[in-house]
């Protein structure tokens, strides 16, 4: 029991910051989740990362990101406490199904796009987006998880990269990272443009056994069109991936715009029968909520997360 209040049930998995647990809350009788810390009293560099992802992961209000409750440090361990999300992450939904269809692909694009730009409006960048780090909800909903190694950009605080070292993982990493360079808005998007890219073909644009060979070709050499190995990928669906996926950070679009891309794309890209208005005397709103998850939200995205025009999808 942690606080007198939090029952840990059963291990979730290890993020990169600790173990994650599903628990109960014993005041609120709710499920959830915590994810615990342990650091030596004296590790203050541990303890002041721990707070700076409570910070930052607070401030990020989306329903595609996991939504934090609480922050506590109890003893020799400081935690977390997350809203639960029972289902795979995309990782595990691709090794049992297989590459997605590119609407659905397009789909989560949009949802996840929109998290990273609630998260940007807050100077938070996520810095290791990748498939085990997007938790797929019951109803179809995808969340941003473990913004574990997130910095604020805003923020002055106590050093926690150490010099040359590179946070992340380096199937998704972005160019500018993998010279060494800070990590800003831009590099989540083209992480999240590695992660959709793999969602579709069933591998990631740069599928190295080696850290340094991956991160060199990052840099250094174009992405293979995605119908190259998926004939039949849409056009717009390809434009999309590969704007996201522009060397130069300059040239990728803002999260906010990749969501509004993500969403168009996956609409033009949907079979008929996914978007077809149902004619009369037909009951609309069943039909309606037959629709897969992804139409609702891309188009919900399409609706909310852009507030200006934007320039159409690249062509």
């Amino acid at each position: 029991m942690l606080a007198e209040r939090y029952r840990l049930e059963a291990p979730l998995g290890r993020g990169g910051m600790g173990q994650v647990y599903r628990a109960h809350d014993e005041l609120l009788h709710r499920s959830l989740a915590v994810k615990i810390l342990p650091f030596a009293a004296s590790d203050e560099v541990a303890r002041e990362r721990f707070r700076v992802e409570a910070r930052a992961a607070a401030r990020v209000e989306d329903p595609h990101a996991v939504t934090i409750y609480d922050y506590e440090v109890d003893g020799d361990a400081a935690y977390l406490i997350m809203e639960l999300v029972d289902g795979p992450d995309l990782g595990e939904e691709l090794a049992a199904h297989g590459p997605m269809d590119p609407a659905r692909v397009l789909g989560i694009g949009a949802q996840v796009a929109g998290g990273l730009a609630a998260a940007h409006l807050h100077g938070v960048v996520h810095r290791d987006i990748k498939p085990s780090n997007l938790l797929l909800a019951e109803d179809g909903t995808v969340k941003i998880a473990d913004f574990g190694i997130a910095r604020l950009l805003d923020e002055s605080a106590v050093p926690l990269t150490l010099t040359g070292q590179v946070l992340g993982t380096s199937l998704y990493l972005a160019p500018e990272r993998a010279r060494g360079q800070a990590a800003g808005p831009a590099s989540d998007v083209y992480a999240l443009g590695c992660v959709l890219y793999e969602l579709l073909t069933g591998r990631p644009p740069f599928d190295e056994h080696s850290a340094v060979a991956a991160l060199r070709r990052h840099v250094e050499t174009p992405p293979v069109p995605p119908s190259a190995l998926r004939p039949g990928t849409p056009p717009g669906v390809e434009r999309c991936l590969l704007a996201m996926l522009a060397k130069d950070p300059e040239q990728r679009p803002p999260a906010a715009q990749a969501a509004s891309w993500c969403a168009s794309a996956a609409l033009a890209a949907a079979p008929p029968a996914a978007v077809r208005t149902v004619p009369e005397p037909m009951p609309v709103r069943e039909k309606a909520a037959a629709r897969p998850h992804w139409w609702t939200s891309a188009r919900r995205r399409a609706r909310a997360v852009v507030e200006r025009p934007v320039p159409a999808v690249p062509r």
